[in-house]
């Protein structure tokens, strides 16, 4: 088994990695279930392009904003544009669900003396929303937002935040995200990397190399090595 040695703090990405954003699409009644797995692909390809663009072109806006312009072009593209549909499903998004295993492993990680953090796109209100749904903010010593940067991941300021913020060497910190894009640009900045690879992607052709790849996160804890 592969391990994470002499890990201090996790860092974990938000939304696909903590929160299912497909729980938004899916909780909506208004939308046809026949269309809710294209619409919810859409949305959230178009809400990374969008991220990645704004940084590129240094136009940064907040992802709220971010979010809802993605959705607008997925609403269009889906023949399901609506005034309705766009505001209940901005709403959802606020509240999208907490995978089933999060909240046990972020106790285990927590018993187990490591600090926990989320670095996210996400603007601070909308993380407060999602993780006071999801009841796991006694279980978080940190939720750092981009905001603070004015740039989107994987820019390399956005993971020093982390850091700064837990004033820990970036390789005693262990980064966790879903996205391939995200794992491998931490793995580059210099973070211990578990890729949460949820829906078996292939490996990226980026620089930086996570040391794990996991299925779900149910497992995390168990490739820690205390040092």
């Amino acid at each position: 088994m592969s391990q994470l040695a002499g890990i201090k703090a996790c860092v974990f990405d938000a939304y696909g990695t903590l929160f299912d954003f497909n729980s938004a699409v899916a909780r909506c009644a208004d939308i046809p279930e026949a269309k809710r797995a294209v619409l919810g692909s859409i949305w959230r390809d178009k809400q990374i392009q969008y991220t990645l663009l704004r940084s590129l072109q240094h136009r940064y806006a907040d992802f709220e904003q971010v979010t809802a312009e993605a959705l607008d072009y997925a609403l269009e593209s889906t023949g399901l544009a609506d005034a309705g549909h766009r505001t209940q499903l901005l709403d959802l998004y606020r509240t999208v669900s907490a995978y089933p295993e999060v909240p046990a492993m972020l106790k285990a990680l927590k018993a187990a003396g490591l600090a926990t953090a989320i670095l996210s796109n996400g603007t601070s209100a909308m993380l407060k929303a999602a993780i006071d749904h999801a009841e796991i903010g006694a279980e978080l010593d940190h939720v750092l937002s981009v905001e603070a940067v004015g740039v989107f991941k994987p820019a390399p300021e956005v993971y020093q935040l982390a850091v700064d913020r837990l004033s820990l060497p970036r390789e005693l910190i262990c980064f966790i995200s879903s996205n391939g894009w995200d794992a491998y640009g931490a793995a580059a900045f210099g973070f211990q990397v578990a890729w949460c690879n949820r829906t078996g992607q292939p490996a990226e052709r980026l620089p930086g190399q996570p040391i794990i790849v996991l299925k779900t996160l149910s497992s995390l804890a168990g490739h820690l090595v205390s040092g």
